[in-house]
């Protein structure tokens, strides 16, 4: 089966200075993949070069399962960048998830309408379709671009730390929201919650500098070390707390 998206020896940055260095990677349907890495390692360069927002220097980038490419990928960035100031409903919010496939001229049918609707109902939010985006929490905000990242059916979904701004209520339910949405879409996930998507992601990837695939969602600290990927691993408890390598 083709992938649906194929990095090829793909090395970028900027200024002539390169950020992500030959990094192969191929994402197939029903993956969920989480990408890992320290600050500054290049997560952030390497999605901006998936949707086409920076120019690779060498190597090359395709989307043989993915027929209508860029078109074909929901993204959800971090802290969903919009203005919520603008005088714009929850509802059309959403909704303007189907400007790249609209025509000037078409206007919003009443299926995608009902399927924007549909989306809000399953993020808790249907209650507030009509109301500005600028009245909701940070959280719900992040529900609301989270349904616009899905509006059009894509068939591979981004998101960069989704559950950034996201009430610690709703980030258990995001994270199910998630798993069930990828029995029909395949989804990369990028996080600095390495301990809660452990136990939700398939595979990992750690980006820094270079790119280093692993096809497993177990992460030790072996692993990390051998991957140069110096990230913390965080572990869940009766009372919260963070596991940190002996003193030397």
């Amino acid at each position: 089966m083709k992938p649906l998206l194929k990095l090829s020896g793909v090395s970028a940055g900027y200024n002539g200075d390169d950020v992500i260095r030959d990094v192969n990677l191929e994402v197939h349907a029903h993956d969920f993949l989480a990408i890992i890495g320290p600050n500054g390692g290049g997560k952030t360069t390497l999605l901006k070069v998936i949707l086409g927002l920076l120019p690779i220097r060498t190597g090359a980038i395709e989307f043989p399962g993915l027929p209508a490419g860029l078109k074909s990928i929901g993204y959800l960035p971090q802290g969903g960048a919009f203005d919520a100031s603008f005088p714009i409903s929850v509802l059309d919010v959403v909704l303007s998830g189907l400007m790249g496939q609209m025509k000037l001229w078409q206007r919003v049918t009443k299926a995608q309408r009902q399927s924007a609707l549909a989306l809000l109902e399953r993020t808790g939010l249907l209650p507030f379709a009509a109301n500005p985006i600028g009245e909701l929490s940070g959280g719900q905000k992040q529900r609301v671009f989270l349904c616009r990242a899905l509006i059009h059916q894509p068939g591979l979904l981004i998101l960069d730390e989704p559950n950034t701004y996201v009430d610690k209520g709703f980030e258990g339910e995001l994270y199910r929201i998630l798993q069930e949405l990828n029995r029909s879409v395949a989804i990369m996930l990028v996080s600095h919650d390495v301990g809660t998507i452990s136990s939700v992601v398939k595979t990992i990837a750690c980006v820094n500098g270079r790119l280093h695939y692993h096809p497993s969602n177990k992460i030790s600290s072996e692993m990390l070390t051998y991957y140069n990927c110096p990230v913390e691993l965080i572990a869940h408890g009766t009372i919260p707390h963070r596991v940190l390598k002996n003193h030397s």
